[in-house]
């Protein structure tokens, strides 16, 4: 696996895994890489320099993750700030209790969750009133 760091034609700039160079322009060429900004599928590779780690330093690093820098990054990090400490994540079991609570047989609350695409479409034929979330809940973990 290889990261890049890309541009828009937007100048909007982020970064992505591929598994090799060669997929990366496979997939570029087939318009299959789009900025998560704009929705543009001009990218280009940025200038990258390799990230070299000493053994040594490598066992003591911490990964964090990178600290929103845009408008919308800043939109989705309050959001999902909002939705985690307003809601009970109930992971996979989300359809189930959404149509609960809609069908009355469980207590209304504020939930969110994962669901399958099928049961996500669903649930809004039938009128449950859901919402998708622009970024993946975290991973509770006990």
């Amino acid at each position: 696996m290889i990261k890049f760091s890309l541009k828009c034609a937007e100048n909007h700039s982020f970064d992505s895994w591929f598994q090799s160079a060669a997929s990366f322009e496979k997939l570029a060429r087939a318009g299959l890489v789009t900025c998560a900004e704009c929705g543009s599928t001009d990218v280009t590779k940025g200038i990258m320099a390799p990230s070299v780690q000493s053994a040594r330093d490598a066992a003591h690093a911490t990964r964090t993750l990178a600290a929103p820098e845009t408008a919308a990054q800043h939109a989705i990090a309050t959001l999902r700030e909002k939705v985690e400490a307003s809601s009970e994540y109930v992971g996979t079991d989300f359809a189930r209790k959404a149509r609960a609570m809609h069908e009355g047989t469980a207590p209304e609350r504020a939930i969110y969750g994962e669901a399958r695409i099928d049961d996500a479409r669903k649930l809004v034929e039938d009128g449950v009133p859901i919402l998708p979330l622009p970024f993946r809940p975290a991973r509770k973990v006990n």
